[in-house]
């Protein structure tokens, strides 16, 4: 082939390319500067601008305006480019991750988190078991009930920690009882359903038992090399004086992508590796040694978690819902809803909290935003979802985050100043909004 030739092949894909992302880039901002006029985080005006972009409104207007906006040869690009800020997000997810959060909390935290758990998981599965006729299993690559159900389960039980620390403190809650409770189950309950997800993802990945027990064991020792080997050396390496700014830059983003590349050759997804990363690195001694480094990774990932957004909207197709789509939407709705809600009012009520704390615990456990959309997508990949369920999926996780606030409002209104019951329990976490703007 001519040089010419390829040369035009290379320039035409790069120059659509970079018209996508300009125009994802506009769109992203622009939402989120309504989001914020409404009093929603950020993240779910760019999540909207995902969707708007995509079949469900955009496709709706004469002209095939999707495929000029975002053309077929282009979309490779895209995804992988998503790929890229979801790890790079989910590292951040991981690197704020405080696993002190997950001990010596009283009956109310384990409670909540078991509960908000549990109800939604099992809520979940059934609704698999009861939607498995209308699944398209063309679209499906898992075989049975086992897995789609597991993964639903665990799609369910989903907080959005980050999405929450942020609602937290753009509401004034740091300082509130209800704060500490709600980040302290968060991180409990997404623990455990990231726990779960792994699980399904080497059963749907697996080809029988012993190639199971193998990636099994393969990921703990994994594991066990971040904690034992890979965090020490970091601290190390982050001592006064050992590295400048550029080393410690050049070495998370290795172990980064090595660690992302070890889970996706395992058979579990990139995503796991990332946040497994994330939790290693000793963030004390980063921080006071090079606290802009981490800050460069997390405004990388803001750059391209509106592409995610995008790659998650072209899914996403609302129209193609239809009559079951509709029905399976408003399942989806009611299952997820009741299942947190229920779930942490209940256990919240059972071990003393008054009932305007244990509503608002429970509206707080509903919020799902991006962390959802991770989820929803490795699923999509492993092909655990059709696209009908995919989008409903979706929409729960859009509707449920947007509707946080507002009941958060009816259930616990700010009147300025902490109520006695509202001063944090001794030795409570006060909860932090996350630097990094996806939630």
């Amino acid at each position: 082939m001519e040089p010419s030739v390829l040369a035009a092949a290379a320039s035409a894909p790069l120059g659509s390319l970079l018209g996508a992302l300009a125009l994802i880039l506009t769109a992203a901002h622009v939402f989120a500067r309504l989001a914020q006029r409404v009093r929603q985080p950020v993240v779910m005006g760019e999540i909207l601008a995902g969707i708007a972009l995509g079949p469900s409104l955009l496709g709706l207007l004469p002209g095939d305006l999707v495929d000029l906006a975002f053309p077929p040869d282009v979309r490779p690009h895209l995804h992988l480019l998503s790929q890229l800020g979801l790890i790079l997000f989910m590292f951040g997810v991981g690197y704020h991750f405080d696993a002190a959060q997950l001990k010596g909390h009283g009956r109310t935290v384990s409670a909540v988190s078991l509960a908000s758990v549990a109800l939604p998981f099992a809520l979940g599965a059934g609704l698999a078991w009861a939607i498995e006729p209308w699944f398209d299993r063309s679209e499906m690559t898992v075989d049975g009930l086992l897995v789609p159900a597991l993964f639903l389960g665990a799609a369910m039980s989903i907080t959005a920690f980050p999405v929450l620390a942020r609602i937290i403190s753009e509401r004034g809650l740091q300082r509130h009882r209800i704060g500490a409770l709600a980040v302290a189950c968060a991180a409990i309950q997404d623990f455990l359903a990231w726990t779960v997800l792994a699980v399904v993802v080497a059963l749907a990945n697996s080809t029988g038992a012993w190639p199971l027990v193998r990636m099994t064991l393969a990921s703990l020792a994994l594991l066990l090399a971040l904690r034992h080997l890979v965090r020490p050396a970091l601290a190390r390496l982050f001592a006064p004086g050992r590295s400048g700014p550029a080393l410690a830059h050049t070495v998370l983003v290795v172990g980064l992508l090595l660690s992302a590349w070890a889970t996706e050759a395992l058979g579990l997804h990139a995503v796991f590796g990332a946040f497994a990363f994330g939790a290693a690195v000793p963030r004390a001694q980063l921080a006071a040694a090079h606290p802009e480094v981490p800050e460069r990774l997390e405004q990388m990932s803001l750059l391209l978690l509106p592409v995610f957004f995008i790659v998650t909207g072209l899914s996403v197709d609302l129209g193609g819902l239809g009559g079951q789509g509709v029905l399976i939407l408003l399942a989806v709705l009611l299952v997820a809803c009741s299942g947190k809600f229920v779930g942490a009012a209940s256990a919240a009520r059972l071990t003393g909290a008054d009932r305007r704390e244990a509503a608002a615990l429970g509206v707080l456990m509903n919020a799902r935003g991006l962390t959802e959309l991770v989820i929803l997508n490795v699923g999509l990949a492993l092909g655990v979802l059709d696209g009908r369920l995919f989008t409903a999926m979706v929409m729960m996780a859009v509707l449920t985050t947007l509707m946080t606030g507002p009941l958060l409002q009816r259930f616990h209104p700010m009147t300025g100043t902490p109520s006695p019951h509202d001063v944090p329990a001794p030795g409570a976490r006060t909860p932090l909004a996350p630097t990094q703007g996806g939630e």
